[in-house]
């Protein structure tokens, strides 16, 4: 069997997508089927291409046994809506031009959503190279651009949802990332091929008996003493993250606590901007790092922050940031309601919920949790048992392999 797995976003680029697909690839590979990926320059978060890969200098390389193919792409640090259309448009031409070149036969085509209109490329290349379309589902969108308030043009949207539905009843399977994504697209499309495809960790690498303290703590300046509250991950909008630096400014006398915020997006300039004005020591960014770097530091922190704004659309999210911190016995704050709540607090016991966008609830949360530290360690042993049984990406994949098998 042979797949090819068609993505705007992969490796060398660090980014949950990145993560899920390229071990997903290494799993799928090593059971047997013959994995290649079509993907752009390396590129984000910076919209800029990496600087080895400038100029078209690798166009195909292998990374963990996968063959990748790339293909140029329009990038601009630009906000702007035109920016961020040519962007995902100049990707749909250029990979079904490189695309429709591949000399190998496929059995699958993988796409993986959003953008969206990845979906274009993606139905004309499983035309041309005769191979069966999956539609994997990271994101409801358009949906979550509407209700976001990030797309409001009537025009446009109606152009996005007449596009998914096409891509759902083209596809010969469709895999959602959650279960909310699953059941929302069985309610829309009861005829539709559907299986729940999660994301989740590898078991082996964020392993926190491999990993020695590195004195991050000596590093940046914190004591031992204080209780580290961390937020990896993309400084966006939907995570609503000025609720924590409000949060470590209503609890600025309580000396045994930071917040951590690591990592880079549209609202970081903004949230710099909060810290600045209400003059808060118990806020520190820290800028993004590689996977590799991920365990040590995850290894010295206390306590993995995941908030998303309070909507209805993520009543389906589970951020994959919580496999990760859960792997390494790390206790979970979480600020998002529906599956990864009845997932991780409901049934695993791996920390405390706080109310999405309810500051007091947060506040009383980490009150809550730095006097009462005796309680990280047995929440952490929860999480980990919990991803071990439920979210191991060995398992995952062997459970996609079968699908396909009998597809």
């Amino acid at each position: 069997m042979r797949l090819l797995i068609l993505t705007q976003y992969y490796p060398p680029e660090i980014g949950a997508p990145q993560n899920r697909l390229h071990e997903l690839a290494v799993r799928l590979k090593a059971a047997g089927i013959e994995v290649e990926v079509l993907t752009a320059m390396p590129n984000y978060p910076k919209m800029e291409v990496f600087e080895e890969y400038r100029g078209g200098k690798i166009k195909e390389e292998t990374i963990d046994g996968i063959n990748i193919y790339r293909t140029k792409i329009f990038v601009s640090r630009s906000k702007s809506i035109i920016a961020r259309l040519l962007n995902y448009f100049s990707f749909v031409w250029t990979s079904y031009w490189r695309g429709r070149k591949l000399k190998n036969q496929y059995d699958f085509l993988m796409v993986e959503s959003p953008p969206l209109f990845l979906g274009y490329s993606a139905m004309a290349l499983s035309r041309k190279l005769k191979a069966r379309m999956i539609f994997n589902v990271s994101d409801l969108w358009p949906e979550s651009a509407e209700k976001l308030g990030v797309v409001t043009n009537k025009s446009m949207l109606k152009i996005a949802y007449n596009l998914e539905a096409k891509c759902y009843k083209r596809a010969s399977l469709i895999t959602g990332q959650t279960q909310g994504i699953v059941d929302d697209i069985k309610e829309r499309f009861p005829t539709a091929n559907v299986h729940w495809l999660p994301n989740g960790v590898d078991l082996d690498f964020y392993d926190p008996s491999k990993f020695a303290a590195q004195d991050f703590r000596g590093k940046h300046g914190f004591k031992q003493s204080d209780v580290l509250f961390f937020y990896g991950g993309i400084l966006g909008h939907a995570q609503g993250l000025e609720l924590l630096i409000q949060a470590a400014d209503r609890l600025k006398d309580n000396d045994n606590f930071k917040i951590l915020l690591q990592g880079a997006g549209p609202e970081r300039e903004k949230l710099h901007a909060l810290k600045e004005e209400l003059k808060t020591d118990k806020v520190v960014f820290l800028p993004p790092v590689p996977k590799q770097q991920m365990p040590s530091i995850l290894k010295e922190v206390d306590v993995a922050l995941v908030p998303l704004k309070k909507l209805d659309l993520f009543q389906g999210a589970i951020p994959s940031k919580i496999f990760e911190a859960l792997a390494m016995k790390k206790t979970l704050l979480l600020g998002v309601e529906g599956e990864a709540k009845r997932h991780f607090i409901d049934k695993a016991n791996a920390g405390l919920f706080f109310e999405p966008e309810n500051l007091d609830d947060l506040t009383n949360k980490i009150k809550e949790l730095v006097n009462n530290r005796d309680k990280l360690s047995e929440y952490g042993e929860n999480g980990r048992k919990y991803v071990s049984e439920v979210f191991n990406r060995n398992r995952i994949a062997q459970e996609l392999l079968t699908v396909l098998n009998n597809n």
